[in-house]
């Protein structure tokens, strides 16, 4: 378990790999992270949880994939799935959440830097959020120094993701880079 220090005073952020055990409460406790969001802004959830199941699953078995608890004094407030490239040291964050009863606390940001910490040598890291998701700009752009390098939408599909299907509404989507120095790039 890796243990770093929250910019908050009163909790301390760890990273703890998770068991294949613990995924099934892992994807439940994703998917409520996610509805708030998809809830706030299309007033409902569409048929089925979001992600679907299928999609979380196939991140945990993608090639590199490394899934972690997001622990605070120890509880679980929020997981994180990660594809760790060692030959390119490209990155990428996959899923990434805070239980909605532990927001406005810095640990989404304490959770970040541990994962940073955890991976030193990243040349780049790259993670993708939907263009509804101004929560998720804002702390991808303005906490953690991402910076937006491209946009997916009908007229510019992401060509390694399938458009998703499980929204009630076109759903482009923003992919974010940050290399070591702060810049960013195309691939």
């Amino acid at each position: 378990m890796q243990e770093f220090e929250s910019l908050n005073d009163d909790a301390r952020v760890t990273l703890q790999l998770a068991a294949k055990d613990d995924l099934p409460r892992f994807i439940r406790e994703l998917q409520e992270a996610f509805a708030v969001a998809v809830i706030e802004e299309f007033g409902s959830i569409p048929d089925g949880p979001i992600p679907p199941d299928r999609d979380i699953q196939d991140s945990f078995e993608a090639p590199g994939a490394v899934t972690y608890h997001i622990l605070s004094d120890g509880a679980r407030v929020g997981g994180a799935v990660l594809t760790i490239d060692h030959a390119t040291q490209r990155n990428s964050l996959d899923l990434f959440f805070i239980a909605t009863g532990a927001h406005g606390r810095g640990l989404g940001f304490a959770a970040w830097q541990a994962i940073e910490r955890q991976y030193p040598q990243t040349r780049v890291w790259q993670t993708h959020t939907p263009y509804f998701e101004r929560r998720n700009i804002h702390f991808y752009v303005n906490k953690c120094g991402f910076k937006i390098v491209e946009y997916y939408n009908p007229r510019h599909p992401d060509p390694h993701r399938p458009e998703p299907d499980d929204l009630p509404t076109d759903s482009g989507s923003f992919r974010f880079e940050k290399i070591r120095d702060g810049r960013s790039t195309r691939r």
